[in-house]
């Protein structure tokens, strides 16, 4: 675990937002809520939280409705990512594939939303290593 007092203010920022979007979460079914915070390459903060729904597999990601509401603003690169959530857990396998689709080293802090003080810090890379790609430049493909 990081000690996220030591962190810069960026990080602080997100980390705010994350916990406050969190709060807005649509978790009836689980009630395990999350938040996301991301920032884009021109300092924009977008927000997302999970959406539940009664049909498990439609659900959204509080990640996925952050790169979501971001791209639909036009931003295609990012900078930083903070997800809140009680354990401080890692994306899961379609969110690492979506954020890996616009930055691979993308830095990514998970924290606890019981211990809001405490986190982990990952690039995206090293939670996806491999990730799948699309080439379609190559030939044969």
């Amino acid at each position: 675990m990081t000690d996220l007092a030591s962190l810069d203010g960026s990080w602080q920022e997100l980390i705010a937002i994350a916990l406050d979007a969190r709060q807005q979460a649509y978790a009836r079914y689980s009630n395990f809520l999350v938040g996301a915070a991301l920032r884009a390459a021109d300092g924009t903060i977008f927000r997302g939280c999970n959406v539940e729904n009664a049909s498990y597999g439609l659900t959204q990601c509080a990640e996925r409705t952050a790169v979501a509401s971001a791209v639909a603003a036009g931003a295609r690169q990012f900078t930083q990512l903070v997800i809140a959530a009680s354990g401080a857990v890692t994306p899961c396998g379609a969110c690492r594939q979506v954020l890996a689709e616009f930055c691979r080293e993308l830095p990514i802090l998970l924290v606890d939303a019981d211990q809001p003080q405490h986190g982990r810090l990952y690039q995206l890379s090293a939670l996806l290593p491999g990730c799948f790609e699309l080439l379609p430049d190559r030939p044969g493909h």
